[in-house]
């Protein structure tokens, strides 16, 4: 059986990922919510560029008309 893209999301949930926006940012944190629309809540969010992290945010949300791709990450 295929698996549903919101299924895969659901494993990610309380993991940490990285989610790649249409603009270029990318923001790392931990997966706490979403819904069908691909909103996303992160806590402990940062904004990464270069592969650095730049910025901390803490909790935010990220509106799913903006996500490209949410990704699983390990943080060293």
């Amino acid at each position: 059986m295929a698996e549903r893209p919101l299924d895969v999301i659901h494993r990610s949930l309380d993991k940490d990922v990285l989610v790649l926006l249409k603009r270029g940012s990318e923001f790392r944190g931990k997966l706490i919510g979403y819904d069908i629309h691909l909103n996303v809540v992160l806590a402990d969010a940062a904004l990464i560029q270069d592969g650095e992290e730049v910025k901390r945010y803490g909790k935010i949300v990220i509106r799913g008309d903006n996500v490209l791709a949410i990704s699983p990450v390990e943080i060293e």
